[in-house]
């Protein structure tokens, strides 16, 4: 079954030199239960693309589906479709309310969808992303960074996504600490039978993550990719 099938997907911007074209007719389809990454310099569109398949650009042309279920260029996502899709950034501190405690960056979402197992659920998401209760009481600012990106996923493993979109997740984090998110990324993946999307600069990252990939370059893919591409992929 076709997760995501996005064709010919173009998104542009105004600029001070004028109309820019930031993604060219991009197409790729991703299965379901794949981790598929999306590889490239900075500033090549991947994250473009990326933002619009979350809905957080809506003003964009082509077709974008999930799940047999298109999505509408300058319309939000909604319905059970928004759960469905979740999205975890590169930066998790500027992710994070940095006034609001774990529990309540975590717990607020559940509280308005009228749950009345917020305090369970919360800690649930905690232990899953292998971090100790404890972290329910603090503040972003009194965590690691990689126990920040560890509130991030876990923030977007309480809607129980079907697609999860992440955003260079490891960029941010010391190297000591990538390859603990990384891991937990792909035990995550095979014990909640989601499909990720992965945008990287990092062809180590792609390598230890994907299925398949493609590489953009100038707002346009180069060339699609398999796992036998990506040791021969060059370093950004």
């Amino acid at each position: 079954m076709t997760a995501l099938a996005v064709e010919n997907l173009s998104i542009a911007f105004e600029g001070a030199k004028g109309r820019f074209a930031a993604v060219r007719d991009v197409g790729f389809a991703v299965e379901k239960g794949e981790t598929f990454g999306l590889i490239g310099p900075s500033g090549c569109g991947k994250t473009t693309v990326l933002r619009a398949i979350a809905g957080l650009n809506t003003n964009w042309a082509g077709s974008i589906q999930v799940f047999g279920q298109a999505l509408q260029p300058e319309r939000k996502i909604t319905g059970a479709l928004r759960r469905d899709i979740q999205m975890v950034f590169q930066d998790p501190y500027s992710s994070l309310h940095p006034r609001h405690h774990i529990r309540r960056i975590l717990g607020e979402p559940l509280a308005i969808q009228g749950s009345t197992t917020v305090e369970a659920d919360v800690l649930e998401a905690l232990r899953r992303v292998g971090l100790p209760s404890a972290v329910a009481g603090r503040y972003p600012h009194q965590l690691s960074g990689g126990q920040r990106q560890r509130v991030a996923i876990a923030r977007a493993l309480l809607r129980k996504p079907k697609l999860l979109l992440l955003d260079e997740p490891t960029s941010a984090l010391d190297v000591s600490v990538q390859a603990e998110i990384l891991n937990l990324l792909n035990d995550l993946k095979a014990s909640e039978g989601m499909t990720l999307v992965l945008v990287s600069h990092d062809p180590g990252v792609v390598a230890h993550m994907c299925d398949r990939a493609v590489r953009m370059e100038k707002g346009a893919i180069l060339r699609a990719m398999t796992r036998n591409d990506f040791d021969a992929a060059p370093s950004e």
